[in-house]
């Protein structure tokens, strides 16, 4: 028996955010036996972004059940149950997570629609749920949507049973997928003494040469990941044979694991770090002018040539700064680019849109704003200090922003305080600011996902 499952969620990873809605199908390899749908109150707010891609509100969630309500009905639902899902490790570790917070032990098989459609229908030019289903003739409705996407997994799912002629799913049923295979010139007691802390890790070939580096909150089960899962970001049968030895520096936490990777991939330049020498991953704020010669924003990924207004590390993190600005402006978020649904803007049904999107609003007047928005983008930015975990218990870390440039980061003990910011200076070892780096620390001074953020009144300058 099969549970085909699809969640949403607030953000995307199981240990910082929580679920949103849960769908899931029975399947006993012919037809569904049964179906479980509903919404789940995460006990936090839903991102503005979230909101935009799935249509699913803070105000829509506030009366539904919280996971610990319903575990009972979804475990009943999962257990002994072979999960299967686009992605699967996604929504697993989501539902594994909720329910061990629960009180409730979940293990069980997976499969995973997405890696079963690559074996067993090769060739397609996309494994998205989107584009598989399109590829396969199969209709989404209600698509970013739990029930939705379930459905077609579910439909897709018929098609892989139908088509496995190879027996692939029992094959990898078999599998011992969990078993982590270390690198044949690896000592194993390198890897054995490797950290479950935050920081960035370096691999060396027999010269002692960095081939390759990467950041991680967790290290260890990092590295781990490497060695046992698709490992898409780098040719993982190349690589393999050439680690012989792997070192790392910790950092304390995430943000100075992003900024040290960054910049040492920028000094190191290893082999194997292609994507991010070439495409580092940025999210731009863009401006343009509609036909109707409305100014507007959108979000996209930052290419090279293109000039965005801000740069952030996220694609959430552009879109919560953008979700400030047009509250600040009393700018419409269907003109910012910030809700994707059809139909009407929601801002304009509750009246704290003017109208612009239904040319309610003049040109003139939605521009002006727009303008004024626009300048508060590259105005002179605040001096903060980002203070947050350290690299013992006995350390915290600072991050150091100056009239809104990164100056550097440094480590300081828990038992003293940040009194201003020449003393702060003292405390951290400068480094050079590149476009990656800046747009991290702008993506952190609006989330500071844990850390926090002290503002200086006053910078004293030359």
């Amino acid at each position: 028996m099969y549970a085909i499952v699809d969640i949403e969620t607030t953000g995307g990873y199981a240990a910082n955010h929580r679920i949103t809605e849960v769908a899931i199908y029975l399947h006993d390899g012919f037809r569904i036996t049964d179906e479980f749908h509903t919404l789940i109150n995460p006990e936090r707010n839903i991102p503005y972004y979230i909101t935009g891609l799935t249509g699913i509100t803070t105000e829509m969630v506030i009366e539904a059940p919280c996971f610990k309500e319903v575990a009972d009905d979804i475990f009943k639902r999962l257990n002994g149950k072979i999960f299967v899902a686009h992605n699967a490790h996604f929504d697993y570790s989501f539902l594994k997570k909720e329910l061990e917070d629960a009180g409730i032990n979940w293990q069980s098989k997976k499969l995973c629609t997405v890696r079963l459609s690559r074996k067993i229908i090769p060739g397609l030019r996309s494994y998205s749920l989107g584009s598989l289903s399109e590829s396969l003739g199969i209709q989404i409705i209600n698509r970013h949507r739990a029930g939705g996407d379930a459905e077609a997994t579910v439909k897709i799912f018929d098609q892989l049973l139908r088509r496995d002629h190879d027996s692939y799913i029992l094959k990898t049923l078999k599998r011992n997928s969990g078993e982590t295979i270390l690198p044949p010139n690896l000592p194993k007691e390198e890897f054995d003494r490797l950290p479950y802390l935050a920081g960035v890790y370096y691999f060396h070939n027999a010269h002692g040469h960095v081939i390759y580096v990467g950041k991680a909150i967790n290290i260890k089960k990092r590295i781990a990941g490497h060695f046992t899962g698709d490992a898409r970001e780098w040719s993982r049968s190349k690589i393999r044979n050439e680690i012989h030895h792997i070192s790392y520096e910790l950092t304390g936490n995430e943000l100075i694991a992003l900024i040290l990777e960054s910049q040492e991939i920028r000094r190191l330049w290893p082999k194997y770090n292609q994507a991010q020498k070439f495409r580092t991953e940025e999210w731009g704020v863009y401006d343009y002018e509609d036909r109707n010669g409305y100014l507007r924003f959108s979000v996209n990924l930052v290419t090279r040539g293109s000039r965005p207004l801000k740069r952030f590390n996220s694609k959430g993190s552009a879109w919560n700064f953008l979700w400030e600005k047009v509250r600040a402006f009393g700018l419409c978020p269907k003109l910012s680019g910030l809700q994707l649904a059809k139909g009407l803007c929601f801002e304009y049904q509750t009246g704290e849109c003017h109208g612009a999107c239904m040319g309610v609003e003049s040109v003139n007047d939605y521009n002006q704003r727009v303008e004024t928005a626009i300048q508060s983008f590259t105005s002179q930015g605040e001096s903060v200090a980002i203070i947050g975990r350290g690299r013992n218990i006995e350390e915290q870390s600072l991050v150091l922003v100056e009239k809104g440039t990164y100056v550097g980061y440094g480590f300081f003990d828990k038992h003293n305080s940040i009194s201003d910011f020449e003393s702060a200076k003292i405390l951290v070892k400068r480094s050079v600011e590149t476009p990656t780096v800046q747009s991290l620390i702008n993506g952190y001074v609006i989330n500071p996902r844990g850390a926090s953020v002290v503002v200086f009144d006053k910078v004293a300058t030359a």
